[in-house]
């Protein structure tokens, strides 16, 4: 039953009531597996261009760039980091006080080579009067997953991947949207521009901008280019309805509850770019220096 309050916000989102059944419909009858021939290797889906052939792509690459044309790298970035720290968050709510499973043995035994190990020991500094080194003499390790992960210490349990410290180089640590910033000089540069979209969700879209305005001066002095950056939100009308176990619509304080598409929604977000060509790779896919 759809209630005028129901319809006033599906008009608001831009989704029909016909969408919203359908959508119901598919959730009762499930969706059909995609049948896989084999994994893609070398001949199947995948080339291996010899060196003479490898020279002769990127010489053609850098002819096609040289005629105007305009290249635009595309990053789906609004995911949440709080899948990669999903065994930390385990390890607060646990019943037991030190590192137990390989996981946390391994987390602590080397937190000194994260990117943001030192941010995160002021953060200690800061909260607790001690440092990291410290609060593990002391048996406090919660202390120092705490102080990554929660709002009052370095908030990486809320934030957007695009966000956090990734890597170390020799010019100091990068977030992984600072990684497409280096991506976007080395092979998506036409006449001295670099072209970078990033769709990033509403509410960490000020973020990503403050992180823009920091550093982009950094990486145009370190490459001899211009970044034009710009960004989008993941549009409402991609949503997904939120069903019950019955797949009935699931309703919180009687409101209708959805949640945002896949990567897939996104197709909305590249059908408004306008590019000759688009590289799409999405927001944690980045390596460091020395494997690019």
């Amino acid at each position: 039953m759809i209630s005028k309050a129901d319809q006033a916000l599906l008009c608001k989102k831009g989704i029909s009531a016909e969408q919203v059944a359908e959508q119901l419909k598919k959730f009762k009858t499930g969706f059909p597996f995609l049948k896989i021939e084999s994994a893609a290797t070398i001949d199947k889906g995948i080339l291996a261009p010899g060196e003479e052939e490898i020279a002769g792509y990127l010489e053609a690459w850098d002819n096609y760039c040289a005629g105007g044309k305009s290249i635009l790298k595309f990053v789906p970035a609004s995911g949440a980091a709080s899948r990669m720290f999903k065994d930390l968050f385990s390890f607060l709510s646990a019943d037991y006080d030190v590192p137990t499973t390989d996981f946390e043995k391994n987390f602590f035994a080397h937190i000194e080579k994260f990117a943001f190990y030192n941010d995160l020991n002021e953060t200690c500094v800061k909260n607790k009067a001690k440092s990291i080194a410290e609060l593990v003499a002391a048996g406090q390790y919660k202390d120092v997953v705490f102080n990554l992960l929660d709002f009052t210490g370095m908030n990486y349990g809320s934030l957007p991947k695009g966000l956090l410290k990734f890597h170390t180089c020799e010019s100091g640590v990068r977030t992984s949207a600072e990684e497409h910033f280096v991506e976007g000089a080395l092979y998506a540069a036409t006449n001295g521009v670099v072209r970078l979209h990033f769709t990033v969700s509403s509410n960490h879209k000020e973020l990503f901008e403050a992180l823009v305005a920091q550093r982009k001066e950094h990486y145009e002095n370190l490459f001899g280019v211009k970044y034009d950056i710009t960004f989008s939100e993941q549009k409402q009308s991609t949503d997904t309805i939120a069903a019950d176990a019955d797949n009935a619509p699931f309703r919180e304080n009687g409101a209708l509850v959805f949640r945002p598409g896949g990567h897939g929604a996104l197709i909305e977000n590249l059908n408004d770019i306008e590019a000759d060509v688009i590289f799409i790779k999405n927001i944690d896919n980045v390596v460091p220096d020395r494997l690019k």
